[in-house]
């Protein structure tokens, strides 16, 4: 029996609340937690300047040892350059710069001559970009205070802050939401069990609950089999061992756009854990935020049901 899936009268009240709900934690966390992860990346901002001498040292030899350090050298040029835009510009291998980006490392098995060539390349538009304005000691060729070089570390991380914003906000934001749902479980007797290798939703026992649990399913075909990622599984308290867990996905929106671009991912979900599970998986989504009735109206012609933040209690509506 829906929740809130076929209580279509409720939806408009429910995302103005939503939205007020989650305007109001914008307004007292979103700054501290930008602040904090700029604080961070300031003082790896610190350490690269100290692996490259100010700037001053952007030889193969430095890349090669620290290559974590590429996406701060390119928020250290007039303008920032995007990888893409770097990859161009010095004609390198699209899989370097995206090895040592994401990977922090050089790709293995490089040839040390083509290596050296395509770093020297980097190397070059760095240094050719680099701002003056925030680099003032490349020009005047005077050794930096620890003042200027605190102010640089301090932009630098605000250039990179800017360009992953949205995801700062986001992984704060889904904290919160688990940190809300782990309260309230273990306010009702509820154990936490970690997840990992050995955990199977299958076989959780009655009155836990796990965070971030992988579910194998097999693709159409039966040929491949790839893992869903659930943010919150929780096997009821009143439940036999046979029954399955109340799988739950956590997702908060600053704005509308967003989650009606994406909202066919939980449709896709659902079909791919009904089709390996039988139809008594029961998933739900626990919203915060931005949905509006476009997007309830389509979860609900899925099958999909969803639990607001601001009445988490409804959790026991779902026989939590």
């Amino acid at each position: 029996m829906p929740v809130n899936a076929d209580r279509p009268h409720l939806w408009k009240p429910d995302i103005v609340l939503s939205v007020d709900f989650y305007n109001n934690w914008f307004m007292q966390f979103a700054p501290q937690a930008y602040r904090n992860t700029r604080l961070a990346t300031a003082q790896q901002v610190e350490s690269a300047l100290i692996w490259t001498a100010n700037l001053t040292d952007i030889k193969p030899a430095v890349l090669r040892q620290y290559p974590s350090v590429l996406p701060i050298l390119r928020m250290a040029t007039a303008p920032p350059i995007a990888r893409d835009r770097l990859i161009g510009l010095a004609g390198v291998s699209p899989n370097l710069v995206k090895s040592m980006e994401e990977k922090q490392r050089i790709p293995p098995r490089t040839d040390s001559a083509v290596l050296d060539a395509e770093l020297v390349k980097i190397s070059q538009i760095i240094i050719r970009l680099a701002d003056p304005d925030i680099f003032p000691w490349l020009e005047s060729g005077q050794q930096p205070t620890d003042a200027e070089i605190h102010r640089t570390a301090t932009i630098v991380a605000d250039r990179l802050c800017g360009n992953i914003s949205d995801p700062i906000i986001r992984n704060a934001q889904e904290r919160r939401q688990l940190a809300a749902i782990r309260q309230w479980l273990e306010q009702r007797g509820y154990s936490y069990v970690k997840g990992g290798a050995g955990l199977s939703f299958e076989t959780m026992q009655p009155g836990t609950f796990s965070f971030r649990l992988n579910i194998p399913v097999l693709l159409q075909g039966g040929t491949k089999q790839i893992n869903i990622s659930i943010d919150v599984v929780i096997k009821p308290l009143e439940s036999a061992s046979t029954d399955l867990p109340l799988l739950i996905e956590a997702k908060s929106a600053g704005d509308y756009t967003n989650p009606n671009k994406r909202r066919k991912e939980e449709a896709i979900k659902m079909a791919q854990l009904k089709s390996n599970y039988g139809e008594n998986v029961r998933f739900i989504l626990f919203l915060c935020g931005y949905f509006d009735s476009g997007y309830l109206g389509y979860e609900a012609a899925e099958g999909i049901d969803w639990l607001w933040e601001h009445r988490i209690d409804d959790l026991v509506q779902f026989g939590i």
